[in-house]
């Protein structure tokens, strides 16, 4: 693999750790498309547990960009264009398959509360 390649891929990886989303949610976009609204309706079953306090599917549409930014999911496109659903791209499913423990890390206590007081105040 290049080095660009890895520097991709840890990205990629770090992107996946870091967001709010369960392996269920990954699992599902590797078999189809979800949209933001979808995953806010069903918090319990797309969503981390320290995560459960989001009161906006437009929280989850700014994981989605940012995801989308670093090459893990990818607009889904019917026949008149963007949609608001998102699929996995190749690098993501890639880092899935790679990356077995990457969902069994547990997160600090610190890195809970910042991630907490990070969405408590964000603008609205």
């Amino acid at each position: 693999m290049l080095l660009i390649d890895k520097k991709i891929f840890r990205r990629a990886k770090e992107g996946i750790r870091n967001c709010p989303f369960n392996f269920f949610l990954f699992q599902s976009l590797q078999k189809g498309s979800l949209s933001a609204q979808n995953i806010f309706l069903n918090k319990s079953k797309y969503l981390n547990q320290e995560y459960m306090f989001i009161n906006s599917p437009l929280f989850i549409e700014n994981e989605f960009l940012k995801l989308i930014k670093i090459g893990v999911l990818r607009r889904e496109v019917d026949g008149q264009g963007l949609t608001a659903k998102v699929r996995i791209t190749p690098i993501g499913r890639q880092v899935l398959e790679s990356s077995s423990d990457l969902f069994d890390q547990k997160t600090t206590l610190i890195k809970k509360l910042i991630t907490c007081l990070k969405y408590q105040l964000s603008p609205r």
